[in-house]
């Protein structure tokens, strides 16, 4: 029961693999190969508690019919000699078998009823010859009625004789109803035939393990039946093998085993299928990383160029967060005048307009000034946005789109999904998300870069620079006002020494504000170029061809999918007891050169 549970879940879980199949022509001759186990499946849950289903199979006058008669111990089906006298395939069962019991369409078969003991656990069917001249395209030929019978099939008992053994007919039919039965070698005409069983092992042994072949005669065997006579010699053992062996239980197992070796067979052409596929679909994303990198350089360096070209505004920005985080201080308030020199310059201005005029003249100046402060943010703001449409143009991606196009078409894969509409769509949804993710990643970079220069030691080294040209700048004119004066008062210092002073803290402002703006600029270009480095991959660009990417993804599950029911189907496979020495099948390789 716990076996046939798990033959229900690999059901289920073949059709699921079946359904998903991606859009591509191997996996979905994989799913179509898979889908057609579901008729045996069923096949299986219907006959679970039939008899077993052993049919005939051999070339014209190897005796098929003669077997039949001689394992039932009476004559049901006539024998033929040279030419084809089995036309239709005959159903030997017990009386209270039918054919709608063995899932076999009653129009499809001549029915024997008899209430024989050999029957009791058997059902032979004696089926047409495959060595026929009749047009096989035609649904009533021989060929056309053998085969739709053999898949119904637990065990086959292929016949043959010392002319037949190399029959190209029998060979084709057997390797294709080879999948999903056991089979039974079986030398008719052993009082007539030399034994040419080791030769025929030769001829089988590349495509199937033969077990034990038997030599028998049929009409013999037949007469000892009527006669009241044992089975004698290799007929005797061919009885056990059907009779007692593989009685009671076995025949459920054979038909687990059968399909799980059709399911096996199939499973591995499909894996032939897909590893013949597969290089195509990674050379398709060798493809797709490559044409990703390049467009992610591509904005990578226009994106640096940007940002490089308007750094004075990112600066200025830097020097505001800078002289924030300092707080109030003699240099913070140097950076603050620096910051704010411009509005400085122009309100001095205004102080001096003595006329309406030129109080007008400086309403122009001042409105064109933030103007143009307001276009530098601006075209600060919107360097990404600048970035992506200047390396992205259609050029770019028409050119990327062709050569992806091409492995696309050799790796079998839907080519729309390549097609320019397409991948400029891809472009700008990934465009937005990369100029949604800089703003981020400025704002970082600005607080990594305020934060190494606004340490506790840059601080108070730039801090106490200024204040000991402060502290010169005040100790004279304080000595000379509240000491010297006191003492000679002539020796006050005038205006010029005063505007001198001033010149000079000026000059020394300037000097440590030229030397942090240019460790200041330097610090911001090597970021930048950091994270230029840091673009030149394919994440920028991951939203191109991403459509083909989920493709190449779903394939990939698809083969990993199938691995998993491979180790499942033999897993299975080991757990089923069969009299395997005794019986044959398609050996696995040589299945996948048949598929």
């Amino acid at each position: 029961m716990e076996l046939l549970a798990e033959m229900d879940s690999l059901s289920g879980a073949l059709d699921r693999w079946a359904d998903s199949a991606p859009d591509w022509q191997p996996a979905a001759t994989c799913g179509a190969m898979v889908r057609r186990l579901g008729g045996r499946a069923d096949s299986m849950r219907v006959r679970l508690e039939a008899p077993l289903m052993v049919a005939t199979l051999g070339g014209t006058g190897t005796g098929k019919s003669a077997l039949v008669n001689a394992l039932v111990a009476a004559e049901v089906s006539p024998p033929g000699k040279s030419r084809p006298t089995t036309q239709r395939p005959k159903l030997i069962c017990r009386p209270e078998i039918t054919p709608r019991l063995l899932g076999i369409d009653p129009a499809a078969v001549d029915l024997v009823h008899r209430d024989l003991a050999a029957l009791v656990d058997l059902v032979l069917i004696d089926c047409p010859d495959p060595d026929t001249t009749e047009a096989t395209e035609s649904p009533g030929t021989n060929l056309a009625r053998l085969r739709a019978i053999l898949p119904h099939c637990d065990v086959l008992l292929i016949t043959t004789t010392q002319q037949k053994y190399r029959s190209a007919c029998v060979a084709r039919e057997l390797a294709t109803a080879a999948s999903g039965a056991r089979l039974v070698f079986v030398q008719t005409h052993a009082n007539e035939d030399e034994d040419v069983r080791d030769d025929w092992r030769t001829v089988l042994e590349e495509q199937y393990t033969t077990g034990h072949v038997y030599l028998v005669d049929s009409l013999t065997a037949l007469e000892d039946a009527r006669a009241g006579r044992p089975p004698q010699g290799e007929f005797a053992a061919l009885v056990d093998l059907l009779t007692r062996q593989l009685a009671g239980t076995a025949p459920v197992r054979i038909r687990q085993a059968n399909y799980l070796d059709l399911v096996g067979e199939t499973l591995d052409a499909c894996g032939v299928r897909i590893e013949e596929g597969l290089p195509a679909v990674r050379t398709l994303e060798g493809a797709v990383s490559h044409e990703r990198m390049k467009l992610a350089r591509q904005l990578a360096d226009q994106m640096q160029a940007e940002l490089l070209a308007s750094r004075r505004q990112w600066e200025m920005r830097l020097v505001g967060k800078i002289a924030a985080r300092w707080g109030f201080s003699p240099f913070a308030l140097v950076l603050r005048v620096f910051q704010g020199l411009g509005g400085l310059v122009t309100g001095a201005l205004l102080f001096r307009a003595r006329t309406p005029a030129q109080v007008a003249l400086w309403g122009v100046f001042e409105a064109g000034r933030t103007w143009q402060k307001f276009r530098g943010r601006q075209k600060a703001d919107r360097a990404a946005d600048r970035a992506v449409a200047g390396c992205w143009a259609e050029s770019q991606l028409r050119e990327s789109a062709l050569v992806v196009d091409g492995y696309a078409a050799e790796a079998g894969l839907d080519r729309h999904r390549a097609a320019l509409d397409v991948v400029s769509g891809e472009a700008a949804a990934a465009g937005a998300s990369f100029v949604s993710g800089v703003s981020t990643e400025l704002e970082s970079l600005l607080g990594r870069v305020a934060e190494r220069h606004s340490g506790a030691f840059t601080r108070w080294r730039y801090e106490l620079a200024l204040a000991a040209v402060l502290v010169v700048l005040l100790v004279r004119p304080a000595k000379n006002f509240f000491y010297d004066s006191w003492l000679q008062p002539d020796s006050l210092y005038g205006l010029s020494f005063y505007a001198l002073s001033l010149f000079w803290l000026l000059v020394w402002c300037v000097l440590l504000l030229w030397c942090f703006t240019s460790r200041l600029r330097r610090g911001l270009r090597s970021e930048i170029y950091q994270l230029a480095e840091g673009w030149k991959s394919p994440k920028p660009a991951a939203g191109v061809f991403v459509s083909l990417e989920s493709q190449c993804r779903r394939i990939d599950r698809f083969a990993g999918e199938l691995e998993r029911l491979r180790r499942h189907v033999a897993g299975l496979k080991r757990r089923l007891a069969l009299p395997d020495d005794k019986l044959g099948q398609r050996r696995a390789a040589g299945s996948e050169a048949q598929s």
